[in-house]
């Protein structure tokens, strides 16, 4: 089995390991199945909360949440809303959740893969509404403002290369779910710089992108750090919690060769280059070069970002 190699700061303030919590989306299962396979392969005591909510406890990862993924789990219980959730079920994704897991449980986790694809699990590419993806809560380093600005600044640079390297399903690109930062809102990042504090960064990252709807979404730390702010912005309710929410991975749970280690590697190079001062200033300038005043195609700055990356030797396997 692949491993998950170590974050570029793999520790917290506080010297502990940083941790990562997962959700994965997929369809062809139903939610009682899924979490009887999770419990299976991970140990544990399976119980149902709700007619479309189950949860492992005790499992070798902790706790484990398994549902439908609709906003209607949530609304009061009822034999409509049960119908409703019921007749979305083709189109809807099941969603399991971990807790956060250290690199032990992400290999832990992984394992499950096989198990899933076997029972009939699906993907984002097995129908066009299946927009199904893989979400990574990364803990950030530190609430030092350096430590959640260049890792914001570093995807942002370089989002267009990983989308144009790894594309993300049609049926992803087709839903609004991870669309890309706004090129003025990565020319607002670049003249803010690395070492902008992260409130002035908020600032503009609340006007240019007032949603979930992001490859990066930032909300949840907003959230944490400004909750008032974030609430009078955005519409709908934001989980406060100290991680980048990265949602760009497809879920290929259906594909014998994919791995969460995949999409754990497009992380990696976020954090790489975000460690590294010089390529961030250089991919900024870089970047300013390409779009001008006006951004006419995102192709180019993919393509010469890519350039650059090789030539600082990022290792940008799996990404």
């Amino acid at each position: 089995m692949r491993e998950f190699s170590p974050l570029p700061r793999p520790v917290d303030a506080k010297g502990q390991p940083r941790k990562t919590g997962v959700e994965i989306e997929l369809g062809g299962l139903g939610e009682a199945e899924v979490a009887q396979i999770c419990a299976k392969d991970l140990g544990g005591e399976v119980c149902q909360i709700d007619s479309h909510i189950w949860r492992v406890m005790g499992s070798r990862i902790g706790k484990i949440e398994v549902y439908l993924d609709t906003f209607l789990r949530s609304a009061a219980k009822s034999k409509l809303r049960d119908l409703a959730l019921d007749l979305g079920r083709e189109v809807v994704p099941v969603e399991i959740v971990t807790e956060p897991l250290d690199r032990d449980g992400l290999q832990r986790l992984d394992g499950l893969r096989d198990s899933l694809r076997k029972a009939g699990a699906l993907g984002s590419g097995a129908g066009i509404v299946f927009g199904f993806g893989v979400h990574l809560n990364v803990q950030i380093a530190s609430y030092r403002d350096a430590d959640i600005v260049r890792p914001l600044l570093a995807y942002a640079l370089i989002e267009d290369w990983m989308r144009s390297a790894n594309p993300i399903d049609e049926s992803r690109r087709l839903l609004p779910f991870t669309d890309p930062y706004p090129t003025e809102f990565v020319r607002d990042l670049i003249a803010l710089s690395p070492d902008a504090p992260v409130s002035e960064v908020m600032e503009s990252y609340l006007h240019h992108n007032p949603t979930r709807n992001r490859g990066l979404d930032m909300l949840t730390i907003f959230a944490e750090l400004a909750p008032d702010r974030v609430a009078a912005a955005v519409s709908g309710k934001v989980s406060a919690r100290p991680t980048f929410h990265f949602r760009l991975p497809d879920c290929l749970i259906d594909d014998a060769g994919w791995s969460l280690v995949d999409e754990w590697q497009r992380w990696l190079v976020v954090e790489r280059v975000a460690q590294d001062a010089a390529l961030l200033d250089q991919l900024g300038r870089a970047w300013e070069k390409d779009h001008g005043v006006v951004t006419i195609s995102r192709q180019s700055w993919a393509r010469r970002c890519g350039e650059i990356l090789q030539a600082a030797g990022v290792d940008t396997s799996g990404a």
